[in-house]
């Protein structure tokens, strides 16, 4: 039986996330976070939740040293409470393991796009947090693979049910820039 919204709603406003961080690499703990320069930790705020869903509702600046930002930490004060891929949106999906397909209705990823899975066991023959590469897309389904135009990944083993893939981008800084985090909602899966 699928929580209420009412439900949801509530748990998602005791869900208290007060900082966001800055990350090179996937992690359960979070660890990979930037060092150097100015950077430091950002306050955050969020809005009511509304409909299974709470926003932020600040938009974090972050100075960010030379590097490569893959994933947002999520913090409660001091305690890391999880990772979101950096302007990514998480999607629910299903396999089949015995085409390799990705079933994700409505996607709207392009062949070669980034994507990621993560928050739960993933798919078998995947790893979690590591980019892989899209193939094969159409409107409802696609395939992963570990380079531009490769092959597709075997996936052997359905992953856990709350599982998600995300699309993600690479925000490279070759020199000292800033960056700012326009998104970082929370939602609560039926």
């Amino acid at each position: 039986m699928a929580a209420s919204a009412q439900l949801k709603n509530t748990m998602l406003d005791n869900f208290s996330v007060t900082h966001f961080s800055l990350h090179t690499a996937y992690s359960t703990t979070g660890s990979n976070e930037l060092t150097g320069g100015s950077y430091a930790r950002k306050a955050v705020s969020y809005g009511a939740s509304s409909n299974g869903v709470r926003s932020t509702s600040s938009q974090p600046v972050f100075d960010v040293p030379a590097s490569t930002i893959r994933w947002i930490g999520k913090w409660m004060t001091a305690t890391f409470a999880g990772m979101i891929a950096n302007s990514g949106a998480e999607k629910e999906f299903f396999v089949d393991v015995s085409t390799d397909l990705i079933t994700c209705y409505g996607h709207a990823y392009a062949n070669d796009e980034k994507v990621v899975f993560y928050a739960d066991v993933v798919p078998g023959g995947l790893v979690e947090g590591q980019i892989y590469r899209v193939i094969n897309a159409t409107t409802n389904t696609l395939q992963v693979s570990d380079t531009v135009g490769g092959a597709a990944k075997d996936i052997n083993a359905v992953p856990g049910p709350g599982c998600v893939i995300s699309k993600i981008v690479e925000e490279v800084f070759a020199q000292p820039g800033q960056l700012t985090v326009t998104s970082g909602s929370t939602s609560l899966n039926s």
